[in-house]
């Protein structure tokens, strides 16, 4: 289960990668902007400040965040549902996928598949953590190894900024790719390690979800005190490096 608030920890550092990705789509007026893994909704209603003539749709397959979602109100729609299953309509424009697609197995085709059957010219931006060989992961698949959980990590789910451009220049498109690494500078205020705290909003739901609740409670000081000695604090924050990988990408015309 998705916790919104758990989540929208580190909200500025979160959120930056995706004014990152949206800021190279070069569209001006879409006729439809949806937003694959809206979330909680707050950066799919900036799409519609962007586009206000457009319909903003957004789509997570959490219902406890489509509920945080509609629960701002505003100009855009908000649906239950899964990426896997979805298909643009005629009018879709502009399709944004931000920190998603390395949740779902088989993203490569589902990526092909879009920019086959969006419109012409219409774009496709997309964002994935690339940090899967980071020291924060290595040692949870090492500590989750030790607690008989080690299944439900994952080793490196994504592509390479090449990768994904070959993929879709394949079906015809026109790809920008690149990669960035932000050094995070997360504040260490006591209430366990900043990277620990982090983790809990993504990578580690999985493994509390396959685990009762005092095991859960021994694997988090575990995988605390080695995140400590990896990312030691310093002046009162931690430095935490965090590579990402985007896409953007115009069908043929």
């Amino acid at each position: 289960m998705w916790d919104p608030t758990v989540y929208r920890r580190f909200g500025a550092e979160r959120s930056r990668p995706f004014f990152d990705l949206t800021a190279r789509i070069d569209s001006d007026r879409p006729r439809a902007v949806v937003d694959l893994g809206c979330g909680p909704g707050e950066l799919t209603l900036t799409l519609a400040e962007r586009w206000p003539q457009a319909r903003i749709t957004g789509v997570d397959s959490s219902a406890e965040m489509i509920d945080k979602a509609v629960a701002h109100g505003g100009p855009a729609w908000f649906q239950l549902g899964d990426v896997r299953d979805w298909k643009p309509g005629p009018d879709v424009d502009v399709l944004v996928t931000n920190a998603t697609l390395q949740w779902v197995d088989g993203h490569r085709e589902l990526l092909a598949r879009w920019a086959v059957e969006l419109p012409a010219g219409a774009w496709l931006a997309m964002q994935v953590p690339g940090n899967f060989d980071a020291p924060s992961h290595r040692l949870l698949r090492a500590v989750a190894e030790r607690y008989g959980v080690a299944h439900v990590t994952r080793e490196a789910p994504v592509d390479d900024p090449s990768g994904y451009a070959g993929l879709l220049m394949g079906v015809g498109a026109r790809v920008d790719a690149w990669e960035t690494t932000y050094l995070h500078l997360l504040p260490d205020s006591g209430e366990g390690h900043p990277v620990l705290r982090w983790m809990e909003g993504t990578a580690l739901r999985p493994v509390k979800a396959a685990l009762d609740e005092n095991a859960w409670e021994s694997f988090r000081a575990d995988l605390g005190r080695e995140l400590a000695a990896a990312y030691p604090a310093a002046h009162g924050h931690v430095a935490f490096p965090f590579r990402r990988v985007f896409v953007v990408a115009r069908t043929a015309a």
